[in-house]
């Protein structure tokens, strides 16, 4: 047996698989850092590559951070932005200025933060190089895109000296739609030198910068229109409403114009014709007493005349009622106790009583109780024989109880089947009174009750709503 085949020959290991063995359908590493051999002569350049990477990734989540802050307004975007640049270049001075004239809606026009990221709001503190920049971007006249680290006169850095100050010093403008709108300025400490990455990195701040101050001039913008036409919006609202009041307003006044000349045609009309009629009536049959000496006849003849003078009496108060036109301005209770003075009948004497606090009341329920309190006393006068009659205003809470009560003959069955008898007859002349009374009462929400009086005679008796419901009235 040979030596070879007693100690077979040792395998030398395999060297250890490349990071991408087996994932060639991923990226490499070299295209991420530039470098393309694993050797450790390259490792340097690898760990400044993974460096800058590392940089670049934290500048940009800090634009995105910054830039979202458009909705802020601009102030709060371009102080976030000096932010963000000044801790990328860890700079000892930021400047972020604005041309005058340009985005004239963006504030403040410029922002200088000093060390540890301190903002320098007066100028005349700040070191004379950094106030001759900030002077110079205001007047648009740093609108050069030097290419990386420069001085102010555009020469370039020397990147074999470590110690050439202009390694540490960086203009970029800020320009929208091929015009220069404003830039940036920097000064970075000894140690932290400005190399091509850190210009792209503040490049690409500069041109989101751009855009973002012009979109918080259009949301602004937008802001002022919105408001502005939410407040034109309201404006309208008030004057329609205002309009629709005024409507209103003239539509009851010429509805009110046409009743009233209603009502004034009508009182000539009866006074022209019917009193007139009456009158005569009442004339021939004094001439008739005169002239006829039967005791029986005279006696007849007296009481047509005692009725003709009661038909002339109510005539009389029905005229006056058509044409007063000074109730409207006046209370219901006002009205009440004018209208119990107004040609009553002597042999009946009227009272009003009102109990409770008066409550205003829709000028539409105060006519129509006013017109029910009259139609009741006319046919108190007319039809019931009374004496006395007592009308009655009661205010309690959410209701209000009108009553109007004599001590004459009416039977409160007798009148609620008349009033049942003419609302199924339909519109005619008889009993219409009723009719009107009833119809009024159910238009305010109310109901019309026929009973008997303490006096002894008819009550009539109308509850209307007022508001809510309280407490019961007596």
């Amino acid at each position: 047996m040979t030596a070879a085949a007693r100690f077979p020959r040792r395998r030398t290991p395999a060297p250890p698989s490349s990071p991408t063995s087996g994932l060639r359908a991923r990226p490499d590493l070299d295209q991420l850092t530039g470098l393309r051999s694993g050797k450790p002569s390259f490792y340097p350049e690898y760990r400044e590559g993974a460096e800058r990477l590392r940089r670049v990734i934290l500048a940009l989540d800090r634009i995105s951070a910054a830039l979202v802050r458009t909705m802020e307004g601009s102030e709060a975007l371009v102080r976030a932005v000096a932010d963000a640049a000044a801790d990328h270049l860890s700079a000892d001075w930021m400047i972020i200025g604005l041309v005058d004239g340009e985005l004239p809606d963006a504030a403040p026009r410029h922002v200088v933060l000093g060390p540890d990221g301190v903002e320098w709001a007066d100028l005349g503190l700040v070191p004379e190089r950094v106030r001759r920049h900030v002077c110079s971007l205001r007047a648009g006249d740093g609108d050069g895109d030097h290419g990386g680290a420069r001085d102010r006169d555009g020469r370039a850095a020397d990147p074999a000296d470590p110690a050439d100050p202009r390694q540490r010093h960086l203009h970029v403008p800020i320009r929208l739609d091929g015009r220069t709108v404003g830039g940036f300025v920097a000064w970075t400490p000894p140690e932290r030198h400005i190399d091509e990455t850190d210009h792209s990195v503040l490049r690409i701040l500069a041109g989101q910068t751009a855009s973002a101050l012009q979109n918080c001039a259009l949301l602004d913008r937008a802001e002022r229109l919105h408001a502005r036409t939410a407040a034109q919006a309201e404006d309208l609202r008030v004057r329609n409403d205002e309009l629709m009041r005024t409507q209103q307003a003239l539509g009851a006044a010429r509805q009110r114009e046409v009743l009233d000349n209603e009502r004034h045609r009508i009182a000539r009309e009866l006074h022209d014709s019917v009193t007139q009629y009456a009158l005569s009536a009442g004339m021939h049959i004094e001439l008739c007493r005169s002239e006829i000496g039967d005791p029986k006849l005279l006696e007849h003849l007296d009481t047509a005349k005692d009725l003709t003078r009661r038909a002339v009496e109510q005539l009389r108060s029905a005229i006056y009622a058509l044409n007063d036109d000074d109730h409207g301005d006046k209370d219901l209770p006002s009205m009440l106790r004018q209208l119990s003075t107004v040609h009553m009948p002597d042999e009946l004497r009227v009272e009003v009583t009102i109990g409770g606090a008066p409550v205003p009341l829709p000028h539409e329920h105060e006519q129509s109780l006013f017109r029910i309190a009259g139609e009741a006393l006319f046919n108190t006068a007319m039809h019931a024989s009374a004496s006395r009659a007592v009308v009655r205003l009661a205010y309690a809470d959410g209701r209000v109880r009108l009553s109007v009560s004599d001590d004459g003959g009416a039977s409160p069955d007798q009148i609620r089947r008349t009033l049942r008898a003419a609302a199924v007859r339909g519109p005619s002349g008889e009993h219409r009174g009723l009719v009107n009374m009833d119809a009024r009462a159910r238009e305010m929400g109310g109901a019309l009750r026929f009973r008997r009086s303490r006096i002894g005679g008819l009550q009539v008796q109308v509850d209307v709503p007022i508001g809510a419901a309280g407490k019961e009235l007596g």
